[in-house]
């Protein structure tokens, strides 16, 4: 199931569910419709409001806007550790790396990430986003399933040049725009099939930049899971992005980034100013 959050452009957002068969670049097909449902399916469950619309006359908007936090993993593909290496220093993390975006950074798919005027190097990073579907902790592996509502797509915008003046990564990632997340949720992928790789790709005005699969992570989903809720309490709606491939680099004003998966469609975003 593909839910994803709407408007129709009069009235307030609406959660809907996605029919249709996606293309092979992850694309909802001409006829794609989304039948309304009537509340957060996090919290109510998929009652539909008995209205639909076809998928073109509406706008879709960040699927989850997360009441609590953004949970991001830090150097989770090796071919990434590497290329960052003389950038922030540092080998792989012996276990996950975590850090966190507030709520306030999430935008939608078709928003502007806004490029803000005190950093002079703003990179994307494309990657899987995992959305929490019940409060948590201390989740062991095997049960980690239980609490995944499902799957999108995020960039972790990144004003690289402050990540290194900052020491940390806070204010680097934390910039209002800075955590585009879309289109819309699958519910139905499994931690086998992310395991045996659902690829990633990203594109910079339709240069591909990264490509990439989850087959190449680090911490397999389960153990970020676990890692992150031995730590603290996950609510409904927080966001785990869980690692960026090799790949990642600058964008400028008026540049259209894309990221992108077979599995979970497209997030497109332009770059303009504040």
């Amino acid at each position: 199931m593909r839910i994803a959050r709407f408007t129709t452009g009069s009235g307030e957002p609406q959660y809907g569910v996605i029919t249709g068969e996606l293309d092979q670049f992850g694309q909802p097909a001409e006829d794609a419709r989304i039948a309304a449902i009537l509340s957060d399916p996090l919290y109510a469950g998929i009652n539909p409001s008995g209205e639909e619309y076809a998928l073109s006359d509406v706008r879709l908007l960040a699927p989850v806007i997360p009441r609590s936090k953004v949970v991001a993993i830090g150097k989770n593909y090796a071919d990434h550790v590497s290329e960052m290496k003389g950038v922030t220093g540092g080998d792989a993390p012996k276990e996950p790396l975590f850090f966190l975006k507030p709520n306030t950074s999430v935008i939608g798919p078709g928003d502007t990430i806004v490029y803000p005027p005190q950093t002079s190097n703003l990179h994307f990073e494309g990657e899987v986003a995992v959305v929490i579907g019940r409060i948590c902790k201390d989740v062991p592996t095997e049960r980690a399933a239980d609490v995944v509502f499902g799957y999108t797509l995020a960039n972790d915008v990144s004003a690289r040049d402050l990540q290194v003046s900052d020491g940390q990564w806070s204010r680097a990632k934390g910039f209002d725009t800075f955590c585009p997340l879309g289109p819309w949720i699958d519910t139905d992928l499994t931690f086998d099939e992310i395991a045996a790789g659902i690829p990633i790709q990203t594109f910079l005005n339709g240069d591909e930049k990264q490509n990439g699969s989850t087959s190449q992570l680090l911490f397999d989903i389960p153990t970020i899971i676990a890692h992150v809720t031995a730590a603290m309490t996950l609510l409904p709606g927080d966001v785990i992005i869980t690692g960026t491939p090799a790949g990642v680099g600058p964008m400028q004003v008026g540049d259209e980034v894309e990221v992108t998966s077979a599995r979970l469609g497209s997030l497109i975003n332009k770059v303009g100013k504040k």
